[in-house]
């Protein structure tokens, strides 16, 4: 393996993004055979085919993915060689991939405006996902940073919390419960819930918060494919919602959505930034990361305004 070239490497990447060599070599601004040739000299060197030629394309094999990865790491481990060498030189800049999960959008772009007027020569990009996408993008080196309600367990990550992530269950106005008080877990667990999909950080929650009472995960409720569809069947009256406080501020404020008074309620639970623990942070990482650790909270919505008797 003491032989492989970064050519060589960015050619494997490019056949599994692409999954034919003729896409890939348009990719890399190479002839075909010169990538076919790339691809022989790895496997001949690996001593193991490391794409499956199917009639729908090139799929790497278990190899090819190894190669893949190692190919992601060495990558992200030149970039951040980059910004290391630019903050020695005394170079303020940088890149940084932020990713966050789809609850996350509603305090993102303004947590990003803050950071970037404080150090406009960093250039940030932001991809938003659902909990299992966000994670992905991790797994992958998409993003350097990730923000979410609970870090991923199947890859080695460092988390750290910059503020409370407030969970409630909501109705419209005119729901029976909207003016009812300390309302039973097994009186709520009689509702009908619109909830994420399965491993999404709000449903997770939810399986918990109900979990105790008898035969209610069975059945847990109609699935829908974002907080913004969520909100929209609430307020129309297909069913309450256990959701994030964070994306509902406006809809509570203009008296759309009501939540609910249920005993045990808010859960608390916090904001990570999570990143690879078996990466080094770059410049720009850390820069971020302290900025979330000192100032983050103050971009989460203010929760107290919502929920008065909340302690916030």
């Amino acid at each position: 393996m003491r032989n492989l070239t970064l050519r060589q490497l960015r050619a494997i990447q490019a056949i599994a993004t692409n999954g034919k060599i003729v896409n890939a070599a348009r990719m890399l601004g190479l002839s075909p055979p010169a990538v076919t040739i790339q691809l022989r000299q790895v496997e001949e060197e690996a001593g193991i085919e490391l794409f499956d030629r199917t009639a729908e394309g090139m799929r790497p094999t278990a190899a090819g993915l190894v190669f893949v990865d190692a190919a992601q790491m060495i990558e992200e481990r030149l970039r951040l060689l980059e910004d290391q060498i630019d903050a020695i030189k005394g170079v303020r800049t940088g890149t940084l991939k932020l990713g966050v999960v789809s609850t996350a959008k509603y305090f993102a772009p303004r947590l990003m405006a803050a950071f970037m007027k404080e150090h406009p020569d960093i250039e940030m990009r932001l991809s938003i996902g659902n909990r299992a996408e966000t994670i992905a993008s991790l797994k992958n080196h998409d993003v350097d940073i990730a923000l979410m309600g609970r870090p991923a367990k199947d890859i080695p990550v460092r988390a750290s919390a910059f503020g409370d992530h407030p969970l409630v269950i909501i109705a419209p106005p005119e729901h029976p419960l909207a003016h009812m008080r300390d309302i039973s877990k097994e009186r709520i667990a009689q509702e009908n819930f619109l909830i994420r999909e399965p491993g999404s950080g709000t449903r997770i929650s939810l399986e918990i918060f109900l979990g105790e009472v008898p035969g209610r995960l069975d059945d847990l409720g109609v699935e829908m494919g974002s907080n913004e569809t969520i909100k929209q069947a609430v307020m129309a009256g297909l069913g309450i919602a256990f959701i994030s406080a964070h994306t509902i501020a406006s809809e509570v404020e203009a008296g759309r959505l009501v939540i609910l008074d249920v005993t045990g309620m808010p859960i608390r639970r916090q904001w990570f930034a999570v990143t690879r623990s078996d990466h080094a942070l770059s410049p720009a990482m850390a820069t971020f990361h302290n900025f979330l650790m000192r100032k983050g909270a103050m971009y989460l919505p203010l929760f107290g305004k919502l929920y008065p008797d909340s302690g916030s």
